[in-house]
């Protein structure tokens, strides 16, 4: 697919630049009468994004957060995204879908949570990993083959099994919105604005997506 690319100087821009990009989008849809519905990934980038993007005048109570992704970790770990979620949100009265992955039916879980996504989602936030996975989309996982589901389980990755939105779920998407920065980044970067399938994230499909990238990840 094609990618609309936005470069910034560092990590503080890219944020900033990003929280007014999902602020915007947000505001468009404000007079619609179903709730504005997002969908964000973990990672450092996003919650420097969610620090600018509760100080916007967004309408919280009319706006929907889903995951992406999340770990088969404990309930207030620090590794799982919903967390943070909880932490940057904290100020605003948005309600979460949280992925159930304290269930002990974990493949029960992904089905339930598949049933609350939307028909479409207005925006989703994905990062983009150094070895070119984004939400949990993962090298060489059978998750990547996932195509009758929304929602699926990975196998491990860094220790930990992850829920993800498989690729039908993030082809829901009206907006990608793909935060990258570092220069670790580069070449998993350039292979996803090539839309090389070599790479998990150059798979994704959606109607739109935008590119915002520091100036690190792209080596200017």
């Amino acid at each position: 697919m094609r990618h609309e690319l936005r470069a910034f100087d560092d990590l503080d821009a890219l944020a900033l630049g990003a929280a007014e990009f999902a602020s915007e989008a947000a505001h468009d849809l404000e007079t619609r009468e179903s709730p504005f519905t997002v969908a964000f990934s973990g990672g450092t980038s996003p919650w420097l994004m969610m620090k600018d993007l509760v100080k916007a005048h967004v309408a919280w109570a009319h706006t929907i957060i889903y995951q992406v992704d999340e770990r088969v970790a404990p309930e207030g770990s620090d590794l799982r995204n919903l967390t943070h979620l909880r932490e940057s949100l904290a100020a605003t009265p948005a309600p979460i879908e949280a992925m159930g992955v304290n269930d002990d039916d974990l493949e029960g879980a992904a089905a339930r949570y598949a049933q609350l996504l939307p028909p479409r989602f207005d925006l989703v936030h994905l990062g983009l990993g150094a070895d070119g996975h984004c939400a949990s989309l993962i090298p060489n996982d059978p998750v990547l083959s996932v195509t009758d589901r929304l929602v699926a389980l990975t196998g491990p990755y860094q220790d930990t099994r992850r829920m993800t939105l498989t690729y039908p779920a993030l082809a829901r998407a009206n907006q990608l919105l793909w935060l990258v920065s570092g220069a670790d980044k580069h070449e998993a970067l350039e292979k996803l604005l090539d839309g090389d399938p070599s790479i998990p994230a150059g798979r994704v499909e959606a109607d739109r997506s935008i590119v915002m990238a520091d100036h690190q990840a792209l080596k200017r």
